[in-house]
């Protein structure tokens, strides 16, 4: 191995190139798990982070199977100690809250329980040595916000519930994009009141 760090396997030299722009090839947007999926997955990544000034837990999730998605990633985060950010108002921030901490208990039951036998705040250490390379299942939702920068819609993952390694994974049917309406007011009016029960 080379003493130069900018030293490629090639025996080319990335300093001494002098490209201002470079891409990764294979990367890009992809398509989220589809919304309701249930998947095989572990935490490869625990560790307290912060967000406009708010402490959370950070978890990155690996998924194993089913192949389709294999190695993708799902990210996590956990409010249990600070206010969410996003949290409307202090009644709804400390209901997320105690939903973050049941949702943490959750997942440390599927990982061993060793996390919640202790009453203090966990260290990154704890996160890592309890939480991470458990497998269990998740259900992965979708998540969808505008492009600050291109306004275009941006989608993801996100966790919506864990469970026991046994449980049975299922990939949810694609939801169909959404189209321009083609059925008239009148006609959805009507098959509205078809679907009402009085």
């Amino acid at each position: 191995m080379s003493n130069n760090f900018w030293e490629l396997s090639d025996g080319n030299n990335a300093a001494t190139t002098k490209t201002a722009e470079y891409e990764i090839a294979g990367g890009g947007n992809m398509e989220p798990i589809p919304d309701g999926s249930t998947v095989l997955a572990m935490i490869d990544e625990a560790k307290w982070a912060e967000k406009d000034g708010a402490q959370h837990i950070s978890l990155r999730w690996t998924v194993i199977q089913p192949d389709a998605y294999k190695n993708r990633k799902v990210f996590q985060k956990l409010f249990v100690t600070d206010d969410d950010p996003g949290a409307k108002d202090a009644d709804k921030a400390a209901k997320k809250r105690d939903k973050a901490r049941r949702m943490l208990a959750a997942i440390d039951t599927n990982a061993g329980g060793k996390l919640t036998s202790k009453s203090g705040k966990p260290t990154d250490e704890d996160l890592t040595m309890h939480l991470t390379n458990k497998p269990m299942v998740i259900k992965c939702m979708v998540w969808e916000v505008d492009d600050r920068q291109t306004g275009e819609k941006i989608r993801g993952n996100w966790v919506a519930m864990v469970a026991p390694k046994s449980t049975p994974t299922s990939i949810a049917a694609e939801a169909p994009k959404k189209a321009a309406a083609s059925r008239s007011f009148a006609d959805t009016a009507a098959s509205l009141d078809s679907d009402i029960p009085f």
